[in-house]
């Protein structure tokens, strides 16, 4: 979602006049959209805002630090723009008036690949969550807005659009809608695509679960959700107060798959929650086991300032990386397992990225990354043969070009 704004906004500087340059090294100005999710993120945008400081950048901070952080920015960078994510509405009007403008015209660049954020905030309350304050309460994006990106993007030749938000089954809390009912007014648009809905967590998923899955009858739409679980333990979900139980979670990836044996599940763990249990940690491993998705994210608990879990008892450092280990093992193992399965089988991939050495990279159905070691135009589909895999993605051949 971040990315995504920070395209929007790049977008904006160009209908101003603005020229944008392949580099930060080559430009006067620098937008730097910060994320301050975890804490070797958040030190990571802080060195980055001593580089530019350093090369004598006119810096523009957004995103998530620009909220809840902006003194640490303030200290580093006393002279730059600083535009949190809920006065973005402004950032034209702002630059503007720093900035100024020219007549310099502004071309719509065609890409390949679209980002359309639907909302912003969410209707958690994780006790671990810094973006919470930095996001706030819910606000869904209107329909007919969110639809004229999506039509416009279409129709400059983009082939993968993702839709994405804080927590993207929220759409439409606020007002009526859900997110079900855009994915399938934006099917009516005619082309060659492919939709990739973004992060759902399971207490937004579940209602709207029977929709949502009858507008992935369309083939247009990846057979794809990314659905974090956090944690195997019922236990150390209450103390992150994720509002479900571990039962709930493998409820609706049942369901997913009795109507898509295929379907393609991707989720997030947090390694080292405080209070967590050796039994804890142990449920958590049999999770990944049993779950078998396509794609696990492990992350080490990082205690974030002013949330409730920064003040509860830590797990020791060392305790916490070993079980970090332990995951990834499993993890690794139980994805290249899936993977080596689907050596043999045949795919319609959609080009979607450039790799190294004259490779791309593409996109099954199910949105399995796919390597193919030739030059190919991005936005193309061919029909690929699966030779080979790691844990992480699969390797192919072209059978048609």
């Amino acid at each position: 979602m971040n990315f995504g704004e920070g395209l929007q906004l790049s977008e904006r500087m160009s209908e101003l006049g603005h020229v944008k340059v392949n580099s930060a090294e080559e430009a006067n100005i620098v937008i730097l959209n910060t994320c301050t999710v975890v804490e070797t993120t958040e030190k990571k945008m802080i060195r980055r805002m001593s580089d530019l400081k350093k090369a004598g950048k006119e810096v523009i901070v957004t995103g998530c630090m620009a909220k809840v952080q902006s003194n640490r920015i303030s200290i580093r960078l006393p002279d730059s723009i600083i535009l949190p994510p809920d006065k973005y509405k402004d950032f034209s009007c702002i630059v503007t008036e720093k900035y100024g403008c020219t007549d310099h015209p502004f071309i719509l660049e065609t890409e390949t690949f679209g980002i359309i954020p639907i909302a912003q905030g969410c209707l958690g309350n994780c006790t671990y969550c810094i973006t919470k304050f930095a996001r706030g309460k819910l606000i869904s994006y209107p329909y007919d807005d969110i639809l004229s990106q999506f039509n416009r993007m279409i129709e400059h030749g983009v082939r993968e659009i993702l839709i994405t938000a804080q927590d993207t089954a929220c759409y439409g809390h606020d007002n009526g809608s859900d997110l079900a009912d855009l994915i399938t007014k934006m099917l009516n648009t005619t082309g060659d695509y492919r939709i990739r809905i973004g992060m759902m967590n399971p207490n937004s998923l579940e209602p709207i679960l029977d929709k949502l899955l009858d507008a992935l009858d369309d083939p247009r739409v990846y057979k794809f959700f990314h659905i974090p679980v956090q944690s195997g333990s019922n236990d150390v979900l209450n103390g992150m107060k994720r509002h479900y139980r571990v039962e709930k979670f493998f409820s609706i990836v049942n369901r997913i798959r009795a109507r898509y044996p295929d379907f393609s599940i991707a989720t997030d763990i947090i390694s080292g929650f405080p209070g967590e249990t050796d039994e804890d940690h142990r449920k958590t491993f049999e999770l990944i086991r049993t779950l078998r998705a396509d794609t696990v994210n492990i992350t080490r608990f990082s205690s974030r300032p002013g949330t409730e879990a920064a003040e509860m008892e830590p797990i020791h450092g060392r305790i916490s990386k070993e079980r970090s280990t332990e995951l990834t093992a499993i993890k690794n193992e139980t994805e290249y397992n899936i993977n080596s399965k689907l050596i043999g089988k045949t795919f319609e991939v959609l080009i979607t990225e450039n790799g190294t050495n004259g490779s791309v990279i593409g996109r099954t159905s199910n949105y399995r990354p796919v390597a193919l070691k030739i030059t190919l135009p991005l936005g193309s589909f061919v029909n690929t043969e699966i030779t080979d895999c790691t844990s992480t993605y699969l390797v192919g051949r072209v059978l048609n070009k």
